[in-house]
């Protein structure tokens, strides 16, 4: 069942039952009636780069990894299942980005936070969702070079990478909450790594009325 994180007012993160409220719209209703979300959704074809759009109304908003709003009554949405959401909080705005070990790599997460200061709204929380934790994140040497200073060991023992900490580095100075759930090993989730799966769970973040 889908979750909103303690002290915060506009973000949820949702799990495999809640299905993809992005292109099933009974998915939809049923999650945001759940959190207390808009009912109107934007969202990315998301390529795992670093490109942000700002929104001011639902549906498609074309190719993109991160999407920020400073308008209330849109719910901005992204798909993960291993990558991980990661929702910014500002007092007048509010980001998301799906963050896959590319676009962490290429500082997805700083140009969503660089765009929304851009605009005035300094960032102030960030919230890091379901993804797959270096417990179950194995990877070889050309994936490790590039992250080299958080390298860490899966739980049979081979070479891992902690991306929920590389995206830590990417938001100094902004206080940031971590759901501490791995997508591969908690089959609340899906997860394309364990199961090849197309399907999406779904997190989404707005700003209250």
């Amino acid at each position: 069942m889908s979750s909103r994180p303690a002290r915060v007012l506009g973000a949820a993160f949702g799990e495999a039952a809640d299905g993809d409220g992005r292109v099933d719209l009974r998915s939809r209703r049923s999650f945001s009636t759940a959190v207390g979300a808009p009912g109107s959704w934007a969202w990315v074809r998301q390529v795992h780069g670093v490109d942000v759009v700002e929104v001011d109304i639902g549906g498609d908003q074309g190719e993109a990894d991160a999407l920020f709003t400073r308008r209330p009554g849109v719910a901005l949405s992204v798909g993960t299942a291993d990558c991980f959401p990661v929702i910014l909080e500002a007092g007048e705005a509010v980001g998301v980005a799906h963050a896959g070990w590319r676009g962490i790599e290429a500082g997805v997460v700083a140009y969503l936070r660089s765009r929304m200061e851009a605009v005035g709204s300094e960032v102030v929380r960030a919230i890091i969702g379901p993804g797959i934790g270096p417990c179950c994140f194995e990877v070889g040497p050309e994936v490790a070079e590039r992250f080299h200073d958080r390298i860490s060991t899966t739980t049979w023992g081979t070479p891992s990478v902690d991306l929920a900490g590389a995206v830590r580095a990417q938001l100094d100075g902004v206080e940031v909450l971590d759901v501490e759930a791995c997508t591969h090993h908690d089959e609340r989730f899906h997860s394309h790594r364990r199961d090849r799966t197309p399907k999406r769970q779904v997190s989404i973040a707005w700003l209250p009325d």
